[in-house]
């Protein structure tokens, strides 16, 4: 084969695949000095919300800080009797003292209107509101009580979530919309009809917002729905006719697996292109699993899709009959552990950290040439191989471990190239 055969003279590079830049205005939310930017520019930012009773000053705080050293960017709180309203400023007071400054979002349903009325600390001690149009009201009544919850926001100078979800869709615009469409010459099928209701839903009331005083670009939207297709449709619908900011994320999205690869499925196809400027994924936790596993993979989403990053990934390989020994399934989760539990502390001693490559690979068919790819890696011997385990940094080979204690040297390895190569990065 001559190197001419490789190319045509019609050959075009091919170009590598990347989310699409996105477009829309550019919230802020803020607490004190804290400032979150959703939208524009900003990269697309991580929400999660808390599972206590808001009443519950202390576990919810604690919870908040959970979430918030995860990665949570904004946490939401139900905010939903008169009593979680008056414990939204102790809960703020509560973060404040534990030096978590993340901006809070009060989730309201029904009664909004009077929680932010008659509990002014509450509202100022909020960053961001949630509104719910499907649940504010019907008709002159609800479009007082949407205004006074706007009212609040202007007041305050906080932004606002316009969240449409289909389970708690205006009933009264979707039959208006069914009737509608029967009258049509050739009428839509009634999924398509609904779709049109979500998106109806929310643009009318940011508009109405707007015409309230509140600035567009303090406006955030979001449809939720349950399905993967459905929330695709949706939002490039939505994306198509604004350019207000855009959170996404399956409601309901369940358990495990499954909520995890539905939410994943359906984020990873609207981001790469383009839509959406906050995520987050609606897991229903397992029994004794953490309320933050949702902050996790939201984090992973965008740092698979190479939008964002948080953590140095860990490439490992899933095993085989060559590696029947679980040595290198044990270090690369010892690896990975250690890595995240040091994030905390390396994010500000060693800034750049977070985009390392480490590789911890099982035997000899990919192990060296995956290792060469990272910046740090070690390939450990398969089943019949030499027990021995090369260690390339940079692409190079730089040492071989052998014995009891390959998986501490290692660890000290990597902790020595982390403080060589990002120490003088602070």
């Amino acid at each position: 084969m001559t190197d001419a055969s490789f190319f045509t003279a019609n050959d075009e590079p091919i170009t590598p695949a990347a989310p699409a830049a996105r477009r829309s205005l550019q919230a802020q939310v803020r607490w004190g000095s804290r400032l979150v930017t959703v939208g524009g520019d900003a990269p697309v930012r991580v929400q999660s919300m808390t599972n206590t009773d808001t009443v519950d000053v202390i576990e919810t705080a604690i919870q908040v800080k959970e979430l918030a050293i995860a990665g949570s960017e904004m946490v939401r709180i139900t905010v939903n009797t008169p009593e979680a309203a008056a414990a939204v400023p102790h809960i703020r007071d509560q973060l404040d003292k534990m030096g978590i400054d993340v901006p809070l979002v009060g989730d309201f349903h029904y009664n909004g209107h009077r929680l932010l009325t008659e509990h002014p600390a509450c509202a100022e001690a909020l960053s961001k509101y949630r509104i719910n149009p499907g649940n504010v009201g019907k008709g002159d009544k609800g479009d007082k009580q949407f205004a006074q919850m706007i009212e609040a926001a202007c007041r305050y100078d906080k932004a606002v979530r316009i969240g449409v979800n289909w389970g708690s869709l205006d009933q009264e615009l979707l039959a208006a919309m069914m009737d509608a469409n029967s009258r049509r010459a050739v009428p839509w099928d009634a999924k398509p009809v609904m779709y049109q209701a979500l998106i109806e839903s929310a643009l009318q009331s940011a508009a109405d917002a707007q015409s309230l005083g509140l600035a567009a670009q303090q406006i955030i939207i979001s449809c939720k729905v349950s399905g993967v297709q459905d929330l695709i449709s949706v939002y490039q619908g939505l994306a198509a006719r604004c350019n207000y900011p855009l959170h996404l994320g399956l409601t309901e999205a369940g358990m495990g697996t499954k909520g995890t690869v539905a939410s994943a499925t359906a984020l990873a196809v609207l981001l790469q292109q383009g839509i959406g400027d906050t995520i987050r994924v609606s897991l229903t936790p397992q029994p004794g699993e953490a309320r933050t596993q949702e902050v996790v993979v939201a984090l992973e989403i965008l740092q698979s899709l190479g939008l964002r990053s948080f953590n140095p990934s860990v490439t490992a390989c899933p095993g085989c009959g060559r590696t029947t020994s679980t040595t290198f399934q044990e270090l690369a989760k010892q690896i990975d552990d250690f890595l995240r539990a040091q994030m905390p502390v390396w994010r500000g001693k060693y800034p750049g950290v977070e985009q390392m490559k480490v590789a911890v690979m099982g035997c000899i068919v990919n192990g060296p040439g995956e290792s060469k790819h990272a910046d740090i890696g070690i390939s450990l011997p398969g089943t019949g191989e030499a027990p021995a385990a090369p260690v390339f940094i940079d692409g190079a080979k730089a040492v071989t471990l052998r014995g009891d204690n390959i998986a501490a040297e290692f660890h000290a390895l990597v902790e020595t190239y982390i403080e060589k190569r990002y120490g003088g990065n602070a």
